[in-house]
C-alpha cells in the first residue's frame, strides 16, 4: 500500500530518478516489484558494492553476495566487498543524478547500514523522510524525533537534524505522499544537492 500510494506516484508524477541498494531483498525489492507492476516505469537506480552482489551469470556460490534485483533500470557498482561499503555511493550518486533539482531520501524500515545512510543523505544537505511504524531503524529515529524513549545515541542525533522529519504511513499513505511531494518541490528544504 505504501509503495503504490505514496512512493511510486511521486516518482511517476514528479519524473523522479529512484536510487537505492539494488538487491533483491527487503525495500529494494519491493520498490522493484512496484516500478516492474507499475503502469510507467521510472528510472531505479540500484548501488552495490561489487563484492556483495551477484552479477547475472555469475557461477560461484552466493556465499555472503546477494542477487541484483530484476527490475530495476540501472546499476552501479562501486568498490567493496562489504555490506555497507555502499553507503556513501548512494548518496553520491544520488546527488550527481538530482544535480540541480530537488531531492530526498525516504527511510522505510532500515537496519545497521540505514544509520550510515540517513548520515550520509544529511551530509549531503537532503531532507530525509522516515516513514514511522515500519520498523527497525525508522522507527529507532522516529521515536527520536517524537521525544520519545529512545536509547539509541546514533538515532537520537539523526534525529536532531532539521533535515530529518519523521511520520507515520498507517493512517493515511496519502500524507505521507503529500510530505515527500513538499519535500521535492524547487525551494523546499532542500532545493538542490
Amino acid at each position: 500500500v505504501l509503495f503504490r500510494q505514496a512512493l511510486v506516484p511521486v516518482a511517476v508524477t514528479g519524473q523522479a530518478v529512484v536510487v537505492d541498494g539494488g538487491t533483491d531483498a527487503g525495500v529494494m525489492q519491493l520498490i522493484g516489484r512496484a516500478r516492474a507492476t507499475g503502469t510507467s516505469g521510472f528510472p531505479l537506480v540500484g548501488v552495490a558494492a561489487e563484492n556483495t552482489v551477484m552479477l547475472p551469470g555469475d557461477s560461484a556460490e552466493p556465499g555472503d553476495r546477494a542477487p541484483l534485483e530484476g527490475s530495476h533500470s540501472h546499476f552501479v557498482l562501486v568498490p567493496g566487498s562489504s555490506w555497507g561499503d555502499e553507503s556513501p555511493w548512494i548518496a553520491r550518486v544520488a546527488t550527481e543524478i538530482a544535480g540541480n533539482a530537488p531531492s530526498a531520501t525516504v527511510l522505510i524500515n532500515g537496519g545497521e547500514i540505514a544509520f550510515h545512510d540517513v548520515a550520509h543523505s544529511i551530509e549531503a544537505g537532503r531532507p530525509v523522510l522516515v516513514v514511522a511504524g515500519t520498523g527497525r531503524t525508522a522507527d529507532k529515529i522516529t521515536a527520536a524525533v517524537d521525544g520519545g524513549d529512545c536509547t539509541d545515541e546514533r538515532a537520537a542525533r539523526l534525529a536532531g537534524s532539521p533535515l530529518v522529519t519523521a511520520i507515520s504511513w498507517v493512517e493515511d499513505p496519502a500524507t505521507v505522499r503529500a510530505t515527500l511531494e513538499e519535500l521535492m518541490r524547487p525551494g523546499a528544504l532542500c532545493s538542490a544537492v
